[in-house]
């Protein structure tokens, strides 16, 4: 028997409340996504940001509207704006990915001539280059002439030579003058002239002189109490940012950064600060101040990492930070080539590890710095032409070399900051220098050396064996005169030269004439 029952019309619409809810529970229980993922496309000329069918115009628009497991897709093309993520997250699994597809990102623009004042002799001023200035972004600024970086001696991070005065300019040289009669709204800003010399009977709308005016390629910084995460960065390369290619504030976790590439930036390459938690899978920085810089009690790794001509470090890793590095070469022209340094008082120990990492020393000498509150792996690590010291902490080498590195006289110094540095014409043979609050847990290594210092003794290659008996370590390490067999110990070349990602292989063939043929 069927039995039909009667809705009153009160009970009717009780009853479609109920049924609304119960799609709801069923949804929650059963995973059914209420959106489908997207793909968003990102065309600055057919694009249209007020349209929710088709490409968007602009960057910032594709991430604002991007939701968990959408994909943002730029063109191979140059975008002159940056990608910003602020509190934008994903979802576990299904992260919002910008793929670049080989898009660069670029922080400069063409001068405008009608801002700046001809004060006579090829001498021009601007005082409205940039709304907002400061110290720091003075330290780190540059003019794009002609296509090459003019740093005018001065970089971040690096010795820098004072500013000059506007009279003593030379042709295709810039100085700023701060304005110290204004009172600025925040402490920190300042106020002044930028000044460029030309050439005599050129003129300005005829030059190739571009501005840097974005601070950053890519930036990552929290929205009130929302923070960046699930998010996935990929195929994309940020040039001439008057601060960093990629800057990394605030908190962000599950954060893949893949195949990207920094070129000729003001600051870092890459930069993590805070408490940023974030992977990087092949990465690029060359002709930045720093190649990378992290700080803070962030959490990073790094794979496949290619970096080269930087100016004030190549790897800078500070306070209470967890860090590591593998698979990766460093041809070092910086004035510091890698610093690991804490914070004092300590609260945990900065903490960097190294495995399958070569780095050559290019210019003249120079060192790796363990300092004390840190703690330093390596493994299959190669130092050429590099002086080793620690002051502090905790220090573990293992199946490593520290070598000497030829004479390099006619390498050639790619950008002006580097012109003035001498390339050694003599092989850089290093030194170990351990102080006495060092703890060293070594073995299995290549030393290549001019000396072996402990506190205050010193080791040469006749009395290794008293530093081996004295400390209890490097039982099965070796003093060599000459490196054999650098595949069972250091940085494995070969391995490195096929992992390094695919744009910088056009750098092979000096990658092949600067790492050694040890048999």
């Amino acid at each position: 028997m069927v039995q039909i029952i009667f809705f009153s019309r009160t009970e009717n619409r009780w009853w479609k409340r109920i049924s609304r809810v119960g799609s709801l529970i069923l949804v929650l229980l059963y995973g059914v996504p209420l959106l489908v993922a997207r793909d968003i496309h990102v065309d600055p000329q057919q694009g249209n940001d007020a349209s929710t069918e088709g490409p968007v115009k602009t960057i910032k628009q594709a991430i604002r509207i991007a939701e968990p497991g959408d994909m943002i897709h730029l063109q191979p093309i140059i975008y002159h704006e940056y990608a910003g993520f602020y509190g934008k997250s994903g979802a576990p699994g299904k992260p919002i990915t910008l793929d670049g597809h080989g898009a660069t990102l670029e922080g400069s623009d063409p001068l405008d001539p009608r801002q700046w004042v001809d004060k006579g002799e090829g001498l021009f001023e601007c005082d409205q280059l940039l709304p907002q200035l400061n110290d720091a972004i003075i330290q780190r600024w540059f003019f794009l002439w002609n296509g090459k970086m003019v740093h005018m001696g001065r970089t971040s991070k690096g010795p820098s030579e004072p500013l000059k005065q506007p009279e003593a300019l030379q042709p295709g040289e810039w100085t700023f003058v701060k304005n110290t009669d204004i009172k600025m709204p925040k402490p920190s800003q300042i106020s002044g002239t930028f000044y460029l010399k030309l050439p005599p009977g050129q003129k300005l709308d005829e030059q190739n002189i571009r501005v840097p005016t974005r601070s950053a390629g890519v930036q990552f910084s929290n929205s009130g109490t929302r923070h960046n995460a699930h998010l996935v960065i990929r195929n994309l390369t940020a040039t001439h940012a008057y601060n960093d290619g990629f800057n990394i504030h605030g908190h962000c976790e599950d954060v893949l950064f893949e195949n990207i590439r920094a070129i000729e930036c003001g600051d870092d390459g890459i930069s993590a600060h805070e408490t940023a938690q974030y992977r990087v899978d092949g990465f690029v920085s060359i002709g930045n101040s720093t190649g990378i810089c992290d700080t803070g009690a962030s959490e990073t790794s790094y794979n496949r990492v290619l970096i080269r001509d930087c100016l004030g470090f190549d790897l800078y890793f500070l306070d209470t930070g967890r860090y590591s590095l593998s698979n990766s070469i460093v041809l070092s022209s910086a004035a510091k080539t890698l610093y690991l340094t804490g914070r004092s008082p300590p609260e945990r120990p900065c903490s960097l590890k190294l495995d399958n990492v070569f780095i050559r020393r290019m210019t003249g000498k120079n060192e790796v710095r363990i300092s004390k509150n840190c703690r330093f792996e390596a493994r299959r690590v190669t130092f050429m032409g590099l002086n080793f010291q620690a002051t502090g902490g905790a220090v573990q080498l293992n199946d490593s070399i520290i070598a000497s590195a030829p004479a390099l006289p006619d390498y050639p110094a790619v950008y002006d900051y580097l012109a003035a540095i001498k390339y050694p014409h003599e092989t850089l043979v290093p030194e170990i220098l351990l102080w006495r609050d060092v703890k060293w847990t070594a073995d299995h290594n290549q030393y290549e050396l001019k000396s072996l210092r402990l506190d205050k003794t010193f080791y040469n290659a006749d009395h290794f064996g008293q530093f081996q008996k004295q400390t209890g370590q490097d039982a099965h390490s070796r003093w060599v005169t000459q490196v054999l067999n650098g595949h069972t110990s250091g940085a494995d070349l070969e391995q490195l030269k096929d992992l390094i990602i695919p744009e910088s292989k056009t750098k092979n063939n000096i990658l092949n004439s600067l790492l050694p043929k040890w048999e």
